[in-house]
């Protein structure tokens, strides 16, 4: 199987190679019949313009394809403008001398030294230089219009690529992110049911109910980019009820929603993550931990804030919850969001602002 793909490229590449030299030879056979009838203007020697033709070829190929295959490429495209400049001028020179070459070829070898049985143009340097630089400018000006788009070309794959790499590192990271939701949020879950399954509660099987619901959210929502803000309300609904479970009366609790379109979007677990890290780190004031959550949603704005009480000495915007949410804002939300924390003696608040695509 190799030595057949290695049989097939080489035999395309032969193709394309002479698929190249017919088209070269194709187009010198143009540029001759070119030369033979401008220089046979008002001339009936048709042998000395074929042969005074002939003999301005060479000079013509191998002026351009110094330009076109060597000094544009390696001094004018990687400008290197200096030596661009000073090869040019050496092949102009040459050209030149050799175009001064071309006219005493017809004087001397093609017309016996008999000026007048020159070709009209012939006689003159400056039409024979004319004839061949034009030649030499055109195919140069399509050499370096056909490099430039090339190069525009292969620049355009690039940034393509380059974007595409940074879009598949968002969304690794995107997704290591939601990787350590997981251990962290079902840790502090199965724990609250671990001390009720110890007492042998009743309201055991309804905590088991309600952590069904929030392992379905976990393991088929996650995955999503965006959810419904109202599946993410119910959600945290249910975690504020197992959390009630295991607070008993030493919780206080307050969630008012307002104004939730149903249209309303948001990136999974996002809102979740805050409310968690308020019962982790929160710490009881008076017997009681005090949690306030308030969420809204207008046209192009969801506004949640949540806030509770804490201990000074504990760091809450310090969790490696809230470095992730960051994180995830800035990969999901970037510009789009302000995350606002306001660490009071007793009080840990957060405020949120998001707009909606």
């Amino acid at each position: 199987m190799y030595g057949y793909l290695v049989i097939m490229l080489k035999r395309h590449f032969i193709l394309k190679k002479l698929g190249q030299f017919f088209l070269h030879t194709l187009f010198w056979c143009g540029v001759l019949l070119f030369y033979t009838y401008f220089f046979g203007f008002d001339s009936t020697n048709f042998n000395y313009v074929l042969s005074f033709s002939l003999f301005l070829m060479p000079i013509t190929i191998v002026t351009t394809y110094i330009l076109i295959y060597k000094i544009i490429p390696e001094y004018l495209l990687t400008k290197r403008y200096f030596r661009f400049g000073l090869y040019s001028l050496y092949t102009f020179i040459i050209s030149a001398y050799l175009i001064v070459v071309s006219a005493f070829y017809g004087l001397i070898y093609l017309s016996d030294f008999q000026y007048a049985n020159m070709a009209p143009i012939s006689r003159n340097i400056l039409f024979i230089g004319t004839a061949v630089y034009l030649i030499v400018i055109v195919v140069s000006a399509f050499k370096l219009l056909k490099l430039n788009l090339t190069h525009a070309e292969k620049t355009k794959k690039l940034e393509t690529k380059i974007l595409e790499t940074q879009l598949k590192l968002k969304e690794q990271e995107l997704n290591y992110l939601k990787m350590q939701i997981h251990p962290h949020f079902l840790f502090n879950t199965l724990n609250t049911m671990y001390g009720y399954a110890l007492k042998k509660a009743d309201e055991t099987p309804e905590m088991i109910l309600k952590l069904s619901n929030l392992l379905d959210y976990l393991l088929y929502q996650l995955d999503k980019p965006f959810v419904l803000l109202t599946d993410e309300i119910n959600y945290i609904k249910d975690y504020i009820e197992l959390e009630k479970m295991r607070f008993n009366n030493t919780l206080d609790i307050d969630f008012k929603c307002g104004h939730i379109q149903e249209s309303a979007k948001i990136a999974p677990m996002l809102l979740l993550t805050f409310v968690e890290n308020s019962f982790k780190h929160g710490r009881l004031k008076n017997g009681l931990l005090n949690v306030k959550i308030n969420l809204s949603c207008k046209v192009e704005t969801i506004s949640f804030s949540i806030e509770n009480t804490c201990s000074k000495s504990e760091n809450t915007n310090k969790g490696i919850g809230l470095q992730n949410i960051k994180k995830r804002l800035d990969l999901l939300y970037k510009d789009n969001y302000q995350l606002k924390f306001n660490d009071a003696e007793t009080i840990f608040k957060v405020n949120l602002e998001l707009k909606q695509s």
